[in-house]
C-alpha cells in the first residue's frame, strides 16, 4: 500500500538529505514536488492544499534552514502533518469502545464493500487479542446466501452466529441477536447489515431503525479503498444520513495510491479504525496514524513487525533460539525454523515494508531472485536432509547434494546458495554472541537477497530524527528502538 505515494517522496526526500544546507527556494521545489505526489495519490484537493500551507510555514523558519540536518527537520515536519491529517484532534487510544456488554457493533456500506469479511475479521480480532465472547448476526436478507456466508466464516474462525430464521427482517433479527447475546453472556454483538447505496432512502430508513432497537456502541462503515475519493464521498453522505462512529478500509494492500486513506479523517471528521491488508480472516490491522505515516514516508512499521512476531513466535521456542544464538550456534534446524516464521509472518515483501528503511530493498526482490517462493524451495531443500546433516551441514558432499536435490525437486546449484547463506548467517551468530550485535537485522535481509546491503541505502529515518523516545531494543538485535509500552516480545497472544 501507498507504493506510488512513497516512491515519489523518497525520490524527494533522497535528494534534500544528501544537501548540506538548505535555502527556501530549495525547500519551495522539495515541497512543490511532494504537493504534486500527493495529487497524483488522489489526496483531496483541499487537504492537500491545507497539508502543504501548514508544512511550507513550518519548514521555512531558521530551525530548518540553519540546522545541522535540515533534510531530516523537513521530513521530520511533513511526517508530523501527515499523523495530524491521518488522526485529526483525536488523542483517544484507538479501538473499539466495547466497554459495556453486550456490546453492538453495526456494520454498514455499499454492496461489495467486503462487510461480511470484515465483520469476521474484526470478530476474530476481538477474540484472539482482547479475549471477547463474540456473537455475529447477518442482517442481510437482500443478497441471496449472505446469511449462510457469515455462518461459514463463524464456522472456520470459532464465533457463534446467529441462527438463520427465514422470513425475519432486518429488525426482527437485531432484536433476536441483542436477546441472544444478553442471555447468553456475550461481550460483543457484530450486526453485519445489507449493503445498500446512501440515496436509498427505503434502506437507509431500515439501518436506522436497527440503530434505534440495539443502540451500537460502534457503527463503522466498510468502504473500499480502491474508489479513491468516491470512498470519501460515500463516508461523508453515510455519516450525514446515519450517524457513523469509525470507517474500515478494504482491499488498501492492493492501493497504491492511499488517497482515500489521506482524506478520510480530514473531510469526514471520522477516524479510520481498522484497514483490511488481504483476503484472509487475519489480514485486519487497527489504524494507527504514526505507523501508517511512517510507511508512507519510508520509515516501515517496526512496531508492527514486532506485533506479528508476538502472534507467531512462541516464548519458550523465542528464548530457546537466543540461548542457542548467544553460544554462537546456528544449524539448518535454525535455518528453517527462520524461513517458517518468515512465511508465517507474511513473506519477505511483508517484512521488508515494515522494517525502517527497507522500502527500496523490497522493491529489488524480484531482480534479485528471491521471492516467497524460493523460501519455500528452501525449507523443503533442509527437509530432504537427514537429521545428521541438518545438525553438521559441513559433511554434504557431492553424492549427498545430489540425493538431497532430487529429493526437493530443485538444483544443485540452490542447494549450494542456501548452504553459502547458512554459513555466512552462522558466522553472524558467532558475532551476535560475543556481542556484536549492531547492524544484524540488516545483515541478514541482505544475506537473504543474496548480497550485502549498504548502510547509506538503508539508513532508517527514525529515533532521534523523528524526536521518537524509546528504551526498548527488538529482542537486542538490531539497535532499533521501540516504544516503551511495547513489551513482552516473543509471547505468543
Amino acid at each position: 500500500m501507498f507504493e506510488a505515494l512513497t516512491e515519489r517522496l523518497s525520490t524527494v526526500f533522497d535528494r534534500i538529505k544528501k544537501q548540506g544546507s538548505l535555502s527556501e527556494k530549495d525547500i519551495t521545489t522539495a515541497l512543490r514536488e511532494v504537493r504534486v505526489a500527493l495529487l497524483e495519490a488522489d489526496v483531496a484537493l483541499e487537504v492537500a492544499r491545507d497539508f502543504m500551507k501548514s508544512v511550507e510555514e513550518k519548514a521555512k523558519g531558521q530551525s530548518v534552514t540553519k540546522s545541522v540536518t535540515p533534510g531530516q527537520q523537513v521530513i521530520k515536519i511533513v511526517h508530523d502533518e501527515l499523523v495530524t491529517i491521518l488522526s485529526g484532534a483525536d488523542t483517544a487510544e484507538p479501538g473499539l469502545k466495547i466497554d459495556s456488554p453486550p456490546s453492538p457493533i453495526l456494520m454498514v456500506g455499499l454492496q461489495g464493500s467486503g462487510k461480511t469479511t470484515t465483520s469476521a475479521k474484526i470478530a476474530k480480532s476481538l477474540k484472539e487479542k482482547n479475549n471477547k465472547k463474540i456473537l455475529m448476526a447477518s442482517l442481510d436478507t437482500q443478497r441471496p446466501a449472505a446469511m449462510k456466508q457469515l455462518e461459514v466464516l463463524g464456522n472456520q474462525i470459532g464465533i457463534d452466529t446467529l441462527p438463520i430464521v427465514s422470513g425475519q427482517d432486518p429488525v426482527a433479527i437485531a432484536k433476536r441477536a441483542k436477546q441472544q447475546a444478553t442471555l447468553g453472556g456475550y461481550d460483543v454483538y457484530i450486526l453485519d447489515t445489507a449493503g445498500r447505496l446512501h440515496i436509498d432512502l427505503e434502506l437507509m430508513e431500515q439501518v436506522n431503525n436497527v440503530k434505534k432497537v440495539t443502540s451500537p456502541k460502534e457503527t463503522l462503515l466498510v468502504v473500499d479503498s480502491l474508489t479513491g475519493q468516491d470512498a470519501v464521498n460515500v463516508a461523508t453522505e453515510f455519516n450525514a444520513k446515519l450517524g457513523i462512529s469509525g470507517v474500515v478500509l478494504t482491499r488498501l494492500d492492493g492501493d497504491g495510491r492511499g488517497g482515500a486513506a489521506l482524506s478520510m479523517r480530514a473531510v469526514t471528521g471520522k477516524p479510520i479504525r481498522f484497514i483490511g491488508v488481504g483476503e484472509k480472516v487475519d489480514a485486519l490491522e487497527e489504524f494507527h496514524a504514526e505507523r501508517v505515516a511512517g510507511r508512507i514516508l519510508g520509515m516501515g512499521d517496526i512496531v508492527a513487525l514486532v506485533e506479528k512476531a508476538q502472534e507467531t513466535i512462541e516464548a519458550e521456542q523465542a528464548n530457546r533460539m537466543m540461548r542457542r544464538f548467544q553460544k554462537g550456534q546456528f544449524n539448518m534446524n535454525d535455518l528453517k525454523s527462520q524461513l517458517e516464521q518468515m512465511v508465517k509472518m507474511g513473506g519477505m515483501q511483508s517484512i521488508l515494508s515494515m522494517m525502517p528503511g527497507m522500502g527500496k530493498m523490497g522493491k529489488n526482490l524480484d531482480s534479485s531472485g528471491f521471492d516467497d517462493q524460493t523460501i519455500k524451495r528452501q525449507i523443503a531443500i533442509i527437509q530432504s536432509m537427514t537429521r545428521k546433516e541438518r545438525s553438521n551441514p559441513i559433511i554434504l558432499q557431492a553424492s549427498r547434494k545430489k540425493r538431497i536435490s532430487l529429493g526437493s525437486g530443485t538444483e544443485v546449484s540452490e542447494l549450494n546458495r542456501l548452504l553459502k547463506m547458512h554459513r555466512q548467517m552462522a558466522d553472524m551468530m558467532k558475532k551476535f554472541g560475543k556481542g556484536g550485535n549492531k547492524g544484524m537485522l540488516r545483515g541478514l535481509v541482505g544475506q537473504f537477497m543474496g548480497k550485502s546491503p549498504k548502510i547509506s541505502d538503508i539508513a532508517p529515518m527514525h529515533g532521534s530524527n523523528l524526536g521518537a523516545s524509546s528504551s526498548n531494543s527488538f529482542g537486542s538485535l538490531s539497535g532499533i528502538n521501540l516504544p516503551n509500552n511495547l513489551s513482552g516480545f516473543g509471547k505468543k497472544k
